[in-house]
């Protein structure tokens, strides 16, 4: 049988398959469609200090090979991840993590310094897709100069695994990635949601309360593939991709690319146990091709 263990910093997954922030709630969810052994890890849903009641309705628009969506971290604080959510998954047998948002240095680190004394809870992921609001809305993980400030701020207050989920609406996403690595970043995961909108004809109006969202879903794999390619080549730590992840075949083209693991996100609103079809076609690929140990295909892309 393949061997689909692998290694985020020190920390082992059991598969290179994990679940992407915002598509799988807490996991809790999808407890009666997944094995949580055959997951590598679950990034529960945006986290940050104070609760956010999220952007008004509609907030979700289906588009050609993906969707749009403006939920807009719509949760009920880091206070009640840690006192309601974290004694029912601390005990599943996967690694969990917990997103974290903010709106300046200081909220990251405030939310990361809850997180950090969670002892079941290995690892956190940084949105730094955020809006910096004191710096004109502009999002922190758009400028290398933002993104090391958070980055500085939360190593500060956390001590584990500190992954950073890099944007995609940038000019030179490597220089970010870069910028993160320096100031301690563990891993990059990559990426968040390509800026995108729908319109209505007939009501002439956007179809998302805000008019913009996030697209998300196959459309955007290309894009994803592109950018994983060109951070793997530059930083020393771990690449995680996501970005239209459907199959086994997607799964190998990112660590193909230079992805040491990926998460699986859209596909989950389409196929709950999608996950699990992935893991073992996975390992089916892997079989055929006489590969012994996932690792072996990471960065194997030949240019």
């Amino acid at each position: 049988m393949a061997d689909l263990r692998v290694k985020i910093g020190e920390l082992s997954l059991n598969t290179p398959i994990m679940t992407a922030s915002g598509t799988f709630g807490y996991g809790l969810e999808f407890a009666d469609f997944v094995d949580f052994t055959r997951l590598g890890g679950v990034f529960v849903k945006g986290t940050t200090v104070l609760p956010r009641q999220g952007n008004d309705y509609p907030r979700m628009a289906e588009t050609a090979q993906g969707m749009l969506n403006c939920v807009g971290l719509q949760n009920k604080g880091v206070d009640y991840f840690s006192k309601e959510i974290y004694p029912k998954i601390k005990n599943l047998k996967t690694n969990f993590f917990v997103n974290v948002s903010g709106s300046s240095p200081e909220d990251y680190a405030a939310c990361a310094a809850r997180v950090n004394e969670l002892e079941d809870i290995p690892g956190i992921e940084l949105n730094i897709s955020c809006p910096n609001v004191k710096d004109g809305g502009m999002a922190f993980g758009t400028s290398a100069k933002c993104a090391a400030a958070v980055v500085k701020e939360v190593r500060r207050h956390y001590d584990k695994l500190l992954v950073v989920k890099l944007s995609p609406n940038v000019t030179d996403i490597a220089e970010i990635a870069k910028a993160a690595e320096a100031e301690g970043a563990d891993g990059l995961s990559l990426i968040n949601t390509l800026m995108g909108m729908a319109i209505d004809v007939e009501t002439r109006r956007p179809k998302l309360s805000i008019a913009t969202g996030g697209l998300s879903g196959p459309a955007i794999k290309p894009v994803a593939l592109r950018m994983v390619w060109q951070v793997a080549r530059v930083v020393k730590i771990p690449v995680i991709g996501l970005g239209g992840i459907m199959t086994a075949q997607d799964v190998v083209e990112f660590l193909m690319a230079g992805a040491t693991a990926v998460q699986v996100g859209t596909a989950n609103f389409i196929d709950p146990s999608i996950t699990m079809r992935i893991a073992a076609d996975l390992e089916i690929w892997m079989d055929n091709h006489n590969i012994k140990q996932v690792q072996e295909i990471v960065g194997s892309l030949e240019v």
